[in-house]
């Protein structure tokens, strides 16, 4: 535990040096402004906090300055007042945007008594940041020290608050954790949670490996609307004065600063050095919101790009039409998917500004078109120009998969008015109440941070495509090729209930794959209502093509990955009562079908899927043999559980051929050729497996865990095994590129691993190694790491780090006949989680813990609703009735807690 320790003293360190912080609110709006003196009333101390920042002569304070003959300056101040206490820790000044004064220096004095000097201030209109301990105060005063000119002053005096001050759950997201390695949907602030738009800066052109908002790359390429799996478009970019627009976002590209930079869950404030303009952007479901303040420009324009290759998708075949001074519509293609999917995918949107259109000039193909009214072709877009002078610029874009008139009414229907403060309230708000399902006390910042960071990525990835009239895209017609379809869209409806609401929602995303050790569990404990909609969506996809999606393209098959993951999330969600808008029986006969030749278990080739069924692997691949072999056990449960005792009986058969590759001479499973012969026998080498190798992966036959000891000799010889993996993994910090290493916590299979020793006898060990892995895999909250740098897909990795933050699991992904939950130990004294009354009897579960720290890992003795328990888990059942699940610790294990058991099957 020493390791912890150290990395969190590490962590500790870099926080204080405020390298790399995505901001909570500025409080500076809520004190009172005074000053030694001002100029006039144009330049009074209250625009020192109005949030009006670098617009010369407006929102500015200035005072009275004089030069005596001999050169000295008067030097002011500049006074923040609270009514009571508040905690910061962090300060930015904005100097007067004009070049003749320039505020060049001074220093910051606290109610506290301290004092900060403040040196080279910018003159370009860039923040200066002054981070700190964090202070308890009640007022602040800046003293300028040093100047030139006449009458300084500054812009914009603003001051954020520490986390002893934060006024709601989103301030502790912070956006920013490991944008350097991410994917292009990773990081979209204007969003609701899954709502149709994610709208996100760019800064990295690329798909993977820090594609989309990359915090390393300092420039604005644009702002895209649509951030989904294999889904963008939609991209626009304030500039000002003359741009070459044939050059794209090569021509069209602005610097940037951090400091300039506001980040949250809802909201996005960035400026664009290039433009000196401040962008301003949110979001309903369906419609991105935006506030663009063009500084004194005479030429303020707004570029609107539909033929761009963006991250992993390409907008071609545009046309857009200028409809009235205000709107514009226009519908373009999607194409180039990497990962397969649809050729095609039809986008429609319309935009609409506040202010009178004065003149569009077009591009295409590399030629500009000059002034148009129309624009119609590849690589294609519009020059919107405002007129001279034009200051403030509001902006709408509604979007829809069906049509343009239905774009029209999401817009109308959802953003009605120009207020853009209302919208952002909204989406906050909706933010704020879903991240409070999950309350937490105690932990230090850096767990606090990741923690709603990891629900934020939890809810945010995964994205309706239906409009508000319940219309959607249907793709799943036609013959797949490659993992390509030229399928045409149908446009179909989802069922309306007697009030008028929609039945369920229908989905775009990235793969199901292995989710039953992160969403399937953590959805259904906080939030099972997204459980009951995904899986009426899921029913939906199948009911359309037959097939359940693994990852679903705005309606149509991408077939990522592997296997028919939706029978995880499905059987789940049914063993806990959770799905009401699917019949039971429909939907076994949905899943079995996908679990025959032809049906989504077996895409890539029905001849395997025969060849397993019949002799109990799947040629040359160990990794699909396992995920084909869970997937059966679960479909059993619920065979089971509607009292199909046939079919129950025949995949429990098919959910035991596994076994046939096991190993003993190396005690692990490898894979076998059609012939049963082993293909190799190097225990790290991955060929044979699904982006993981022997050590990953032997421990994914969660099903029968008792069946696999047995062959390796026991629990003990398992636990020393799975024990001498971890050691060998963790000072890797147990992250390795998929095939790579013995434990990998950055990709899915190895995401049950540390949660295995609980089902051995060894429930200590899972305490330990849980522990060890969120902290030094998931632990971290720099732009450079946080969720192991490879594959957190919409939230996957984010739920792995977030159940073991809770201290709760499930190893069979609550598809046992009796769903359970795993305990470990959390890092939070005490967590609550709020009940959806729609589902569950109880109000709230807490976990509340005794003796809790860095070192203090090990379950000493466990009660349950005040009595005792010996068991490393309890019921789902249990769970929905509500309750209180309280954890004495130590820092020493005791090897008698948790190994009582009942066999559950």
């Amino acid at each position: 535990m020493k390791r912890l320790a150290i990395l969190g003293a590490v962590l500790g360190a870099m926080m204080v040096s405020g390298n790399a912080i995505a901001n909570p609110g500025n409080i500076a709006r809520q004190a009172k402004a005074t000053a030694s003196n001002f100029l006039n009333e144009t330049f009074a101390a209250s625009n020192l906090n109005d949030g009006i920042i670098l617009k010369e002569n407006e929102g500015e304070w200035a005072c009275e300055g004089a030069v005596a003959s001999w050169g000295v300056m008067y030097m002011p101040w500049a006074m923040l007042e609270w009514d009571s206490a508040v905690y910061t820790n962090k300060i930015r000044l904005y100097d007067r945007p004009s070049l003749k004064e320039h505020t060049s220096g001074g220093t910051l004095v606290f109610s506290d008594g301290s004092k900060i000097s403040v040196t080279a201030i910018p003159n370009d209109g860039a923040a200066k940041e002054i981070t700190f301990p964090t202070k308890k105060i009640t007022w602040v005063k800046f003293e300028a020290t040093d100047g030139d000119g006449k009458d300084i002053g500054l812009s914009e005096f603003e001051v954020y608050p520490a986390s002893e001050s934060y006024p709601d759950l989103i301030s502790w997201v912070d956006p920013y954790i490991e944008t350097t390695r991410g994917r292009w949907f990773f990081c979209t602030p204007a969003a609701t949670p899954m709502g149709m738009v994610a709208a996100a800066a760019y800064t990295r052109n690329k798909n993977q490996g820090g594609g989309g908002y990359n915090y390393n790359s300092m420039a604005i390429r644009g702002f895209n609307q649509l951030n989904d799996w294999m889904i963008s478009g939609v991209n626009v970019m304030p500039v000002t004065g003359e741009v070459t627009v044939t050059e794209g976002e090569e021509g069209w590209k602005s610097p940037f600063k951090h400091e300039n930079e506001v980040i949250q869950p809802g909201y996005h404030k960035l400026y664009l050095d290039r433009y000196k303009t401040w962008v301003e952007y949110t979001a309903s479901e369906r419609v991105t919101f935006y506030r663009m303040n063009y500084q004194g420009s005479k030429q303020p324009h707004m570029l609107l790009d539909l033929g761009s290759k963006l991250g992993n998708a390409t907008m071609h075949l545009a046309d857009m039409k200028q409809v009235d001074d205000h709107r514009i519509v226009a519908s373009f293609k999607t194409t180039d998917r990497f990962w397969g999917g649809p050729d095609n995918v039809d986008v429609y949107c319309v935009v609409d500004f506040d202010q009178p259109i004065q003149k569009i000039e077009g591009w295409k193909e590399g030629k500009v078109l000059g002034a148009v009214k129309e624009v119609n072709g590849d690589k294609a877009g519009m020059d919107i120009a405002f007129a001279d002078g034009t200051e403030q610029v509001l902006m709408k874009i509604g979007v829809s998969y069906t049509s343009i008139e239905n774009a029209v009414h999401n817009l109308e229907t959802e953003v009605s008015h120009w207020n853009f403060d209302q919208v952002k309230e909204s989406t906050q708000q909706i933010w704020n109440e879903q991240l409070a399902k999950v309350q937490v006390k105690g932990g230090s910042y850096e767990q606090n941070t990741k923690f709603y960071t990891d629900l934020w990525h939890v809810l945010l990835g995964r994205h309706k495509i239906n409009d508000v009239n319940g219309a959607y895209p249907d793709y799943t017609g036609g013959e797949y090729v490659e993992k390509r379809t030229a399928a045409e869209k149908v446009i179909r409806k989802i069922p309306q209930l007697k009030d008028g609401s929609l039945k369920f929602n229908m989905y775009s995303f990235d793969a199901l794959w292995l989710t039953q050790w992160n969403l399937n569990i953590l959805w259904g404990l906080a939030w099972p209502e997204i459980m009951d909609d995904f899986s009426a969506c899921l029913a939906e996809y199948a009911r359309n093509g037959k097939l359940l999606p693994r990852g679903a393209c705005v309606g149509g098959y991408s077939f990522i990955m592997t296997g028919n993951p939706a029978t995880n999330m499905l059987t789940s969600a049914y063993m806990k009562g959770l799905i009401t808008k699917v019949k039971d029986k429909e939907l076994f006969a949905l899943i079995k079908q996908n679990h025959m030749p032809g049906g989504m278990m077996s895409y890539e080739s029905a001849d395997d899927l025969k060849f397993y069924i019949e002799n109990g692997w799947c040629p040359g691949n160990a990794g699909k043999t396992l995920e084909w072999a869970y997937q059966d056990w679960a479909l059993a449960q619920m065979a089971k559980k509607l009292g199909k005792n046939k079919d129950a009986i025949e995949f429990e058969r098919r959910a035991s051929g596994w076994k046939i590759l096991f190993n003993k001479e190396q005690g692990l499973i490898f894979p076998k050729d059609k012939d049963g012969n082993w293909v190799h026998t190097d225990p790290l080498n991955g060929n044979g497996w699904i982006e993981a190798n022997a050590w990953q992966a032997t421990w994914e036959v969660s099903h029968d865990l008792p069946a696999l000891a047995k062959m390796m000799g026991g629990n003990e010889v398992m636990a020393k095994k799975l024990n001498h993996a971890f050691e060998q993994a963790a000072t890797e910090d147990f992250v390795h590129g998929y095939s790579h290493g013995y434990v990998s916590y950055a990709n899915q299979p190895g995401c049950s691993n540390a949660h295995v020793f609980n089902h051995i006898g060894a429930s200590w060990m899972t305490q330990y190694w849980v522990r060890r892995v969120n902290e030094q895999a998931y632990g971290g909250i720099t732009p450079d790491k946080g969720y192991g740098g490879h594959d957190e897909d919409q939230g996957q990795m984010g739920g792995v780090s977030s159940l073991m933050s809770m201290g709760l699991f499930n190893v069979k992904g609550n598809q046992e006949l009796t769903p359970q939950y795993d305990i470990t130990s959390p890092i939070f004294e005490e967590v609550t989680i709020k009940l959806n009354p729609k589902y569950y009897e109880g109000q709230q579960f807490v976990i509340r813990t005794y003796n809790n720290s860095m070192e203090n890992c090990y379950i000493q003795s466990a009660k349950l609703n005040g009595e005792q328990h010996n068991s490393f888990s309890f019921s789902h059942e249990q769970f929905q009735k509500g309750g209180v699940l309280e954890l004495w610790l130590d820092k020493q294990p005791n090897t008698s807690w948790g190994i009582d058991t009942v066999n559950i099957n």
